[in-house]
């Protein structure tokens, strides 16, 4: 796996940048804007589009009144719970009357305890339809008074964000008070960060107050960064293929990043894989990631802070057979879906996920009864409209041996429209086909299967150059699994001494050749990797069982 990858623009930062600079009152929007959905539902918010005519669009909405005589706008935003969000609190003080609403998911998605906050700042919001969720109608106001507020901590750290960008517009700035455990601090931090370099004096008081003076904002260039979250699939993908060569560079990344997942990089080191930063001589920031280092035998790990990253590990531990520990997942309940049981129903099909209260767990069991068969399983995934499950599922691929199928791929547009073109980039196969059963428009299945080297290696001996042959992946189909566990310490290790290669080999002349092509299945189940040193000689016993 080789590929140069220039990754989407940060949505989370490209959200807040248009809105802060929507506030400033800039002509000019910030330079490279992620072109994901939920960007592109922010520009429609932002724009003030004309109201539908009557009869269109507000059908559904139990209207108290004539919106278009209002010379009110009708935004409706889709699937982008972060547009929802920062919105609703941008039109609370943006003049004029405006009804906000989404899909029917997102219709079902609460905002109550923002939309409770912003009241008590003066601002004028009603329910267009059930009490505590969208659609919502909102009187906008440039005069809101501002002052006090406490709000609970361990809510999604968007309500927090919206709260705080339009605080420099309050008559008396905002003294927000955010009461317990605070959820996605790392997210807080980057909307501090922007508005700060927008001109807004904002600071922490203690952990668990903000004071935010009023004000306005600068108008002022902003650039915005790639996406760490996006970065995390190809993390996921080189932890998962059987290249122990593979190498891939993300273009776009800052070290620095005010991005909480930017944390991933650290992350993944438990999983085998490291990364390298470097600079090019135009100014262009790249890291360079690649296996190296071993692979904890149990991951855990506190998901409070970075939430769009849960997913991610879950496939990838279970498909790398590391029992884990999920915890801190409250958020991931609100999300575009209910994620952990999407989750639990998905990656559910191949491992024994445990569920419990926000944490999920796994101990190393899995739902089919027969691992050797794993390598000629086909999969198929749904999505729950969420794109990060559809990403985080395309690299279970590359441990299945074979296609997957990928429901309603469309979903990935989201926030990384190019995702399916970019696995093509490194070698995938990805094909889109209509489904046979289509709900809610035209539905669609991704077949994903891994570059062709990749998978002939995955499951036979995992050196490429015999295992293109077809005769000798014929030959390892039918050979027994070879239980010897003396070799498991040097699980995830790439190279090794004279001393431990001949343990290998010692262990590799003790038995039969016909067991050999067993013992090399197994050793590959087991991610003991064959050293080097042996691969010839291994080469020669394998290839005359394939003869």
């Amino acid at each position: 796996m080789r590929g140069r990858i220039v990754l989407p623009a940060s949505k989370s930062i490209s959200a807040r940048a248009l809105i802060i600079n929507a506030l400033s009152r800039n002509p000019s929007l910030p330079d490279n804007l992620s072109d994901s959905d939920d960007t592109q539902a922010m520009l429609k918010g932002l724009a003030s589009p004309k109201p539908s005519p009557k009869g269109e669009g507000l059908k559904s909405l139990p209207l108290g009144g004539d919106l278009e005589e209002a010379g009110g706008s009708f935004i409706d935003i889709g699937a982008a719970g972060t547009a929802m969000r920062f919105l609703t609190a941008y039109l609370s003080v943006t003049p004029g009357q405006h009804i906000i609403t989404g899909t029917q998911r997102m219709q079902h998605r609460p905002i109550g305890i923002l939309v409770d906050a912003l009241r008590q700042l003066g601002a004028t919001i009603t329910y267009e339809g059930e009490e505590g969720f969208p659609p919502l109608r909102i009187v906008g106001h440039d005069n809101l008074e501002g002052g006090s507020l406490t709000v609970p901590g361990n809510v999604s750290s968007q309500y927090i964000s919206a709260l705080l960008m339009i605080a420099p517009t309050l008559k008396n700035g905002l003294h927000l008070t955010l009461e317990g455990n605070v959820a996605s601090r790392p997210y807080l931090d980057m909307t501090i960060s922007m508005m700060r370099e927008f001109g807004a004096k904002v600071e922490w008081q203690g952990n668990n107050a903000i004071d935010v003076q009023p004000g306005s904002y600068l108008q002022r260039p902003y650039h915005i960064e790639s996406d760490w979250s996006a970065a995390s699939y190809w993390y996921e993908m080189v932890a998962l293929t059987r290249d122990a060569n593979a190498e891939v560079e993300l273009v776009g990344l800052h070290r620095d990043s005010i991005q909480g997942d930017s944390k991933v990089w650290q992350m993944f080191r438990e999983l085998g894989v490291v990364t390298e930063y470097f600079v090019e001589p135009d100014g262009t920031e790249v890291i360079r990631i690649r296996k190296g280092g071993g692979i904890t035998c149990h991951f855990s790990c506190d998901f409070t802070h970075q939430p769009d990253l849960a997913q991610t590990f879950a496939v990838t531990c279970s498909m790398l057979g590391v029992p884990f520990h999920l915890y801190g997942l409250q958020s991931l309940r609100i999300k575009e879906t209910d994620r952990i049981d999407a989750l639990v129903n998905e990656l559910g099909k191949i491992v024994r996920l445990e569920e419990k209260d926000s944490e999920l767990l796994w101990e190393g069991f899995y739902e089919i009864e027969d691992l050797d068969m794993l390598p000629y399983e086909t999969f198929t995934f749904d999505t729950y409209e969420d794109h990060r499950m559809a990403m985080s599922l395309a690299p279970v691929c590359l441990r299945t041996g074979g296609e997957i199928q990928i429901n309603n791929p469309e979903v990935v547009s989201k926030s990384y429209p190019s995702f399916w073109e970019d696995l093509k980039k490194v070698g995938f196969k990805v094909e889109t086909t209509p489904s046979d059963s289509p709900l809610k428009g035209e539905k669609t299945k991704q077949e994903v299967s891994p570059l062709r080297g990749d998978l002939e290696g995955s499951w036979c001996c995992g050196l490429h150059e015999v295992c293109e042959k077809e005769s000798l992946r014929a030959a390892m189909e039918d050979v027994e699994y070879y239980e010897d566990e003396e070799l498991d310490r040097f699980r995830g290790r790439t190279s090794y001494s004279e001393e431990e290669v001949e343990e290998f080999r010692e262990v590799l002349y003790t038995m039969r050749t016909d067991e050999v092509p067993g013992w090399v299945h197994s050793l590959e189940l087991r991610r003991v990797n064959l050293p080097d040193e042996l691969k010839d000689e291994v080469l020669l016993i394998v290839g005359e069982q394939g003869q």
